[in-house]
């Protein structure tokens, strides 16, 4: 009797065992391919490790996929092979190519259809309005936000005599040549250096300055849209930095930010031009010199800057889930949108907060009273409410297009084409990639 009673307890713990094991295997996985690496990579595991023990119904996948480039080339891959995942994180050049896809679940049909009842206007608007539709509707949830911002060397600044600049009121080009000419003949290798120069030096210079990137509201209005670089102020602007290398108040380091932000490590440049995203790079890597952050410099004949514009990327949802899969892809972006997971974020990779809600969290808690410097850029961006030219770009085979400006770039700073000639041939360039892109789509 005692051995039958044992059979069935045994029995019973295994049944046991096995639904608990079945109950585990119903959590629903979401699969996300995304392009942070290092220690943004390490955010975004700890973020994921937060919403998938915050509830046990779905578990959240995340893949890292390379660069930017690799991760949206693997994400059109999977697409055409019927095995893409359910979020895929794009860049946001990358934006009109993902809008005109046919693979893309908007963000406001999901997060509407899954029941959640989004306050879109506690979102920063200059963040939306680039990921947004004709009908103001959004079609990808913003996640890695940053805009440029203007780093110094503060050690290098005194040395040579200038007081701290004003994070609240941006200098004029004019006032920052004369102080990159003082910094020069106090010793100092170079004066400014410029990461990402086609969107720090012409997308970002054309929308504070509400210039024109590109007819039809910057692509905004149709696909017929055409390139505009090519005028006198963005001409103008080419041609002073490039008059600047004579004296060396600026030097070229490089298309992307790993040249230009080594030699602002290296003090050989007292002034270095980046995304705000660099904040935690720079805290980490700068440990000999006292650095600080500073709104971008404006024309001075512009009495009324416009908000600068967004970079980095978005999570896009994709077609081919269920109905069920898709609850769980609004969960976790909803969970992503939290204020504990936002000012973590911000504080983490420098990246914005994307809520207003989040952005007041961490006012009230004397963060940017502790770290002033990581709230310029938001200052920055939310100064005036976006025009139509400075909500941001909407361009087909943009990755390219930027690829045309940063080869014409370099003629102009190795003395092989002035800045008009370059311009018009960018212009010329991209345009007929432009066509290419209109044709394919139509």
């Amino acid at each position: 009797m005692k051995s039958r009673n044992l059979v069935l307890l045994i029995a019973l713990a295994l049944v046991v065992v096995f639904t608990a094991g079945e109950v585990m295997a119903k959590r629903i996985e979401i699969h996300w391919w995304h392009a942070m690496r290092s220690a943004r990579g390490e955010v975004c595991n700890t973020m994921i490790k937060a919403f998938n023990d915050s509830q046990d119904k779905y578990t959240v996948i995340g893949t890292n996929k390379g660069n930017y480039d690799e991760t949206v080339n693997a994400g059109v891959a999977a697409i055409r092979a019927g095995k893409q995942p359910h979020i895929l994180q794009s860049f946001e050049v990358g934006t009109q190519t993902m809008m005109l896809s046919g693979a893309v679940y908007p963000v406001y049909e999901l997060m509407a259809d899954a029941g959640y009842k989004v306050n879109w206007k506690d979102y920063l608007q200059p963040v939306l309005s680039y990921y947004m539709d004709a009908n103001g509707n959004l079609v990808s949830m913003p996640f890695n936000s940053s805009t440029p911002v203007m780093y110094y060397n503060v050690d290098l600044f005194k040395k040579a005599g200038l007081a701290p600049l004003d994070k609240s009121k941006a200098v004029t080009w004019d006032e920052l040549g004369e102080m990159l000419d003082k910094i020069v003949k106090s010793g100092v290798p170079g004066g400014m250096v410029t990461a990402w120069q086609s969107w720090t030096q012409i997308e970002n210079y054309s929308a504070i300055h509400n210039i024109p990137f590109a007819s039809k509201a910057n692509g905004y209005k149709g696909l017929d849209c055409e390139l505009m670089i090519n005028n006198d102020k963005v001409v103008n602007h080419i041609t002073r930095l490039k008059a600047w290398m004579k004296d060396k108040r600026f030097f070229y380091g490089g298309q992307k930010y790993q040249g230009p932000k080594s030699e602002f490590i290296a003090q050989n440049a007292a002034v270095y031009i980046d995304s705000i995203s660099g904040i935690a790079k720079l805290k980490k890597a700068v440990k000999d010199f006292t650095w600080d952050v500073a709104p971008l410099p404006v024309e001075a004949w512009m009495k009324a800057p416009q908000n600068s514009i967004i970079g980095g990327a978005s999570n896009w949802v994709l077609k081919g889930h269920s109905k069920e899969e898709y609850a769980g892809v609004a969960a976790f972006l909803d969970f992503l949108a939290t204020n504990d997971m936002q000012i973590y974020w911000h504080k983490e990779t420098g990246y914005f907060p994307i809520t207003l809600t989040a952005y007041k969290a961490l006012k009230e808690q004397g963060y940017y009273k502790e770290s002033p410097y990581q709230e310029v850029g938001i200052k920055q961006m939310t100064r005036r409410d976006p025009t139509e030219i400075s909500r941001g770009l909407r361009l087909g085979y943009f990755i390219q297009i930027r690829n045309v400006i940063n080869e014409e770039l370099e003629l102009v700073w190795n003395d092989t084409k002035s800045p008009q000639e370059a311009l018009d041939s960018a212009v010329k360039r991209s345009n007929d990639l432009l066509r290419s892109f209109e044709k394919t789509y139509k």
